[in-house]
């Protein structure tokens, strides 16, 4: 067979699995969310028509390597571990170590395994080959699960995480995938270096950056369900129901959205009830607790002013809660006491995502 009918019909089986690829992308492009259920079905079935073509090819080619690649890149299209796809794309990185998608396939693989080390191995092995975006982005997800017992080590990995999700978003700015794990990193980034605003406005950015520039990205379960969880903790719960609901929409065989959506709903039902009753404090205590009130009690902020560490002074005007409106009050502060607390069911947020909200479903080969 000639040379060039050879690169053609390399050529065709590429273009099979990238329409395989976009069918998982884009699927709610040519379907309604109301068929969000019936995905991963579809999504198996267009993996065995393509296989079976791909397989009925073989013969058509001499490149091994690239055909396995392309092989094993088909049988990793759903969220499960494939062993077959382990198989093919093990063997296609032995015939060619240069061949830097299958490195990241196989890395793919590894991490549906549930083995990271391996995965970081693969992604790394793609770096050293091509500095790409894929293998970037991959490594920033790798870096962010690692488990390590030393505090200082484990912010390291998550500040190399940044750094490689920045790198693969200056590779391609209209990169939703990218921009996603950037939203991603800059989240973990938020809860183990101190809920830093500053930083949970990057983490919003770039979710928002990622919807802008890839359509396919606001039909991602993940970023929804991610950023709910940002939202939740700044206490901006409309957001925050919002999102659990359409994470659960767009993944209803996922039961952590709706979860989080009760569990949420049932915490500002219980906040809304003390609020309405002022915590069960009787009236009496109330007025006692609000008697003793006194400007003194205000310490360091009681003569209108106060001095930080830094010997920066910050002029101060005291308000009554009611004065206060939403968002940031500069330069306020309130004199009360603490009639109730509450306490939600689940625990602050993991200083990264969980395996299942990081990687759950494949999502444009992120």
């Amino acid at each position: 067979m000639a040379a060039e009918s050879e690169a053609d019909a390399m050529q065709r089986l590429e273009e099979l699995v990238t329409q395989l690829y976009r069918f998982r992308d884009a699927y709610f492009e040519t379907h309604s969310v109301e068929h969000a259920a019936r995905k991963p079905q579809d999504v198996a079935e267009e993996m065995g028509k393509t296989l079976r073509e791909l397989e009925g090819a073989e013969g058509c080619t001499k490149h091994k390597a690239p055909y396995l690649m392309l092989k094993g890149k088909v049988l990793n299209v759903t969220a499960d571990y494939n062993p077959q796809a382990e198989e093919a794309l093990s063997r296609a990185v032995k015939l060619n170590p240069e061949l830097v998608e299958a490195w990241n396939q196989l890395g793919e693989v590894y991490w549906k395994k549930g083995d990271i080390v391996a995965a970081r191995t693969c992604f790394s092995g793609g770096l050293n080959h091509c500095r790409n975006k894929v293998s970037l982005r991959h490594l920033s997800m790798v870096l962010r699960q690692l488990s390590c017992q030393d505090p200082e080590e484990r912010a390291r990995n998550v500040a190399n995480s940044v750094a490689h999700a920045k790198e693969a978003v200056q590779m391609d700015v209209q990169d939703g995938a990218s921009w996603y794990i950037l939203g991603n990193a800059y989240l973990s980034l938020f809860f183990s270096s101190g809920q830093n605003p500053r930083i949970s406005q990057q983490a919003l950015s770039a979710y928002a950056r990622a919807e802008r520039v890839d359509p396919t990205a606001a039909c991602n379960p993940d970023l929804h369900f991610n950023r709910a969880t940002l939202y939740k903790f700044e206490e901006s719960y409309q957001e925050a129901l919002e999102g659990f609901s359409r994470a659960a929409l767009l993944d209803p065989a996922w039961p952590e959205p709706k979860l989080r959506e009760q569990q949420l709903l049932d915490f500002l039902e219980r906040l809304t009830g003390h609020l309405h009753n002022k915590g069960k404090v009787k009236g009496k205590k109330l007025q006692s607790m609000l008697g003793s009130l006194r400007p003194s009690l205000l310490g360091p902020c009681g003569d209108g002013q106060y001095q930080g560490p830094s010997g920066q002074k910050v002029t101060l005007e005291q308000r009554t809660l009611s004065a206060l409106k939403p968002g940031v009050n500069t330069g306020m502060v309130v004199l009360g006491r603490v009639v109730f607390s509450l306490t939600t069911e689940e625990k602050v947020p993991l200083p990264s995502p969980s395996v299942a909200s990081e990687w759950r479903v494949p999502f444009c080969l992120w």
